[in-house]
């Protein structure tokens, strides 16, 4: 185990986190035969303090967690493991157990995060609404459709968004903009990816300043 520091009792807390969203969801437990079985199914296994136990993440309720990546602090007595939920990762239904708040961030500062990070909390928001599925919900409506329908609004909102441009309607080209930006992040969560790897991918394919050029097509 890479000489990982077990406590006294033979555990190491593992905090669970979402690959894509980066949301923390959960803090569990792991002893090493749990920390083996979840490398060996790449999939969350757990030990129970109060029932003495290992567990299978979503066994009974379904929500189960793919993992990704599994890291290790530089003690090596404490976990990340960074995983792919098919379901809310609280036992009362939430994506995350971490939902209640013991201290707020000043509103100016989150005014400036919302500014900065808009796109990657709307990311969440549609994690929460795949992971809970609410019932009313336009993006419940369409996980349940299909990638199929997903991919129908994706080229409906992209033919919407030529035809505001061609009409010069700056507002109509604002809203078709959003909605295509919107659908695009619910393809990419039924896809499995994640928005930071667009983020990289574009930074990655920036031109080389030599070329003269702005951006590698």
């Amino acid at each position: 185990m890479n000489g990982l520091k077990f406590d006294e009792a033979g555990l190491l807390p593992a905090i669970v986190q979402d690959a894509n969203t980066k949301e923390v969801l959960t803090l569990a437990y792991m002893n090493e035969e749990s920390l083996a079985k979840t490398v060996e199914t790449r999939e969350t296994w757990f030990y129970s303090r109060s029932r003495k136990e290992l567990w299978h993440k979503g066994e009974t309720s379904g929500n189960t967690q793919k993992v990704q990546e599994i890291m290790y602090d530089c003690d090596k007595d404490a976990l990340v493991v960074k995983v792919i939920p098919t379901g809310p990762a609280c036992h009362i239904g939430t994506v995350s157990c971490f939902t209640e708040k013991l201290l707020e961030a000043e509103e100016q500062e989150v005014a400036a995060a919302t500014e900065a990070s808009f796109l990657k909390e709307l990311e969440r928001l549609i994690a929460r609404r795949d992971a809970e599925r609410p019932e009313g919900s336009y993006t419940t409506y369409l996980f349940e459709e299909g990638v199929d329908k997903i991919l129908k609004k994706v080229g409906e909102e992209a033919a919407e968004v030529i035809i505001a441009a061609k009409n010069r309607d700056l507002n109509e080209l604002k809203w078709e903009v959003s909605d295509l930006f919107f659908h695009v992040l619910v393809l990419l969560r039924e896809q499995g990816l994640p928005y930071a790897e667009i983020e990289r991918n574009l930074r990655e394919r920036h031109a080389d300043k030599s070329q003269n050029k702005d951006f590698k097509g």
